[in-house]
């Protein structure tokens, strides 16, 4: 099990420093969208190459940023079901999960979408909108994004044997809700008589 934690942390670093990065993407994406309007006000032109420049660096920060979330627990959940369970439960719930949903799913898009990306590039795609970009990149960031999401699914899995075994400690401890509010509810009013001290 030693070896496969290692595996993970790897894994996990990598994903890790790939979520950290993907957010200057975003801000990218948002400085060609702002020069953009300002050409086109300023000048009155255009270009349909920087509106897909734009989809394609946000498309590249949600998909390769994708991995890094499952890495962090971020995921949308719903708790109803989830949060009544004991963490034993809880933590069944997830290896079932990651095991015959996640992990399958990612692996299938991954396997359909490197053919995808390689026609593309063959072939020297390019967007069907006049003064469009070539394709394959875009293709390219979806494919990457899976494959990042394979590999972040065995972290879990392995992680989250580990903990059912007792090996380390759940790095990710499930906190109701009710339970977050009440937590930061303590937070601001300890955070208040702090203050007021001074």
């Amino acid at each position: 099990m030693g070896i496969l934690l290692g595996l993970s942390r790897l894994i996990d670093g990598i994903n890790g420093f790939i979520g950290r990065w993907v957010s200057w993407l975003i801000f990218a994406a948002i400085m060609i969208s702002a020069v953009n309007a300002i050409i086109r006000k300023l000048f009155n032109m255009s270009s349909n190459a920087w509106l897909e420049a734009q989809w394609y660096l946000f498309g590249a920060a949600f998909m390769l940023a994708s991995a890094y979330t499952l890495m962090q627990n971020e995921h949308i959940r719903i708790d109803i079901f989830y949060g009544t369970r004991t963490r034993r439960t809880q933590h069944w719930i997830d290896l079932i999960g990651h095991v015959f949903f996640l992990l399958p799913f990612v692996a299938l898009m991954s396997w359909m979408l490197v053919p995808y990306t390689l026609q593309a590039w063959r072939i020297g795609q390019i967007s069907t909108n006049a003064g469009g970009l070539i394709i394959w990149p875009a293709r390219a960031f979806l494919a990457l994004g899976f494959i990042l999401l394979v590999a972040q699914a065995i972290s879990e899995i392995i992680k989250k044997i580990a903990v059912m075994r007792g090996l380390i400690d759940d790095p990710h401890p499930f906190v109701s809700a009710h339970e977050a509010a009440e937590l930061e509810g303590a937070a601001l009013a300890q955070q208040t008589k702090g203050e007021d001290a001074k």
